[in-house]
Order: structure tokens, then sequence, then C-alpha cells
């Protein structure tokens, strides 16, 4: 009888990570290492700045592993702006991607006809990446949420953010931060892994809760949620849009 110990050490770690509060998926072959590069960056219990030298020794290979047949965070994040903004807005409509990474989502809006797109992102190797490729107008190498952030009080028309909510990633007070950058009756559109929301530690019974007691302080109001299939290894996505007040 043949033993395969690596997909024994994948069931070890999985059965490891269950204890933990965090269950990964076992793949094979090349989608499991991706599942995996993935899943290290959105461990239990990662430091933000472990999470962000985590991608930034990830770029070179990050638009491989998360290739659109595995993760369609933004593709989504792009086609919900699209229906949101009319044809004839697109052009002028001024959008901050937040957690751009390579700039995929950057990417995927060009062929919308947006074209006033920045980027920020805190791994600046993957930000290097979107800027060798000339995706955005400005590249802003910061994070959101850990501090005050360098772009003015109502500056821009939109916030998109796919796939930034995770372990160790934005925290739920940074949608303050989010809220002040916007301009009043901007958009703020958030895509993340549905699961997040009760298996993050920082997310579990505080980032639903807190977006309605932003709500009902009057800082924003709920646009639409949407749930779609699909949006990362095969797992759902929510969509959260809101209105600045």
């Amino acid at each position: 009888m043949t033993i395969n110990f690596g997909q024994l050490e994948l069931r070890f770690n999985a059965m490891s990570n269950i204890a933990n509060g965090s269950v990964p998926v076992v793949l094979e072959g090349e989608d499991q290492s991706a599942y995996s590069a993935n899943f290290k960056r959105h461990r239990k219990g990662i430091s933000h700045k472990e999470m962000v030298q985590g991608y930034n020794e990830w770029a070179d290979k990050y638009d491989v592993d998360l290739s659109p047949d595995r993760y369609k965070g933004p593709e989504i994040a792009a086609s919900f702006l699209a229906q949101y903004y009319p044809e004839d807005k697109r052009e002028t409509v001024s959008i901050i991607d937040i957690a751009a990474g390579t700039g995929r989502v950057g990417e995927e809006l060009k062929p919308y006809g947006f074209k006033n797109v920045d980027g920020l992102e805190p791994a600046d190797a993957m930000l290097g990446i979107a800027k060798e490729r000339n995706i955005y107008g400005k590249y802003y190498v910061e994070a959101i949420g850990i501090e005050r952030t360098s772009i003015e009080d109502a500056h821009y028309d939109c916030i998109v953010i796919a796939g930034g909510m995770g372990e160790g990633h934005i925290p739920t007070k940074a949608l303050n931060e989010m809220i002040r950058i916007v301009k009043p009756g901007g958009l703020i559109c958030i895509v993340m892994r549905e699961e997040y929301l009760k298996d993050v530690t920082e997310y579990a019974g505080r980032l639903e809760p807190y977006m309605e007691e932003l709500e009902a302080k009057g800082l924003w109001k709920r646009f639409s949620r949407t749930v779609v299939p699909k949006y990362s290894f095969n797992k759902n996505g929510v969509v959260f849009m809101y209105n600045v007040s």
C-alpha cells in the first residue's frame, strides 16, 4: 500500500485548523497549493504586519494562484460598479481601490469605461506590480483602519474593496475612515467571503452590527447586500453597498 504523505499532511493540518476554529478545504494539486497560499495569509491569529509581509512574499505568484477560475472577487466588484454607475458617468467618477493588491480590480474596471481609479495597498511588492502595469492614477502604499490615511476628507466618489477583508486584514473600525474619504452621496462597495462574517475573529458578531450602528447614526445608508456564488474557491461571497450620507 502506498501512503500519500502530502495528502496525509494536508488532512492533519486541516484537523488542526478545525481545532483552532478555522477550516480550510482540501483540494488537489495546484488548486490545493493555491488555496494553501491564500489560507496562509488568512490564518487565525495572524497580525496585520505578518499579513502584509505574507503578501509581499506572495506577490510574484499571487495572480497565478488566485487566477479568475479560483477567485472572482475583482470581476464581481467591477460588475457591481458597472450596474450602479450609468455608462455616461463612468469616465469621470473617482474611485479608490482599497487593498488593491496587484491591480486586478483596476484591470476589470477598465473595460466598463472607468478611467479615474487610484489604488491603496499596504504591501509594496503587490502594489509595485500594479504600478508596472500602469493600472492606477495614484498609488498609496498605506493600510486603512490602522491609522489615518493621507487621503483628504470627502475626496472620492467611490471606494471598492475586493478581497481586502479577512483575518489580520482590514479592521472593523476602518469603516469610519472609508466614510471620511468618500464624498456625501458617494458609494462604498465591499466584496468579501461570506463565511468571514462568522469565522474571522474581528468580524464575528461585530462587522455587520457596526455597519448597522453607523447607519443608525446617519453616517451612511445601505443600498444593497447581495450574496454571490463561487466568489473564491467555489465559496460564496457577499457584496455590501452603502451610500455615504
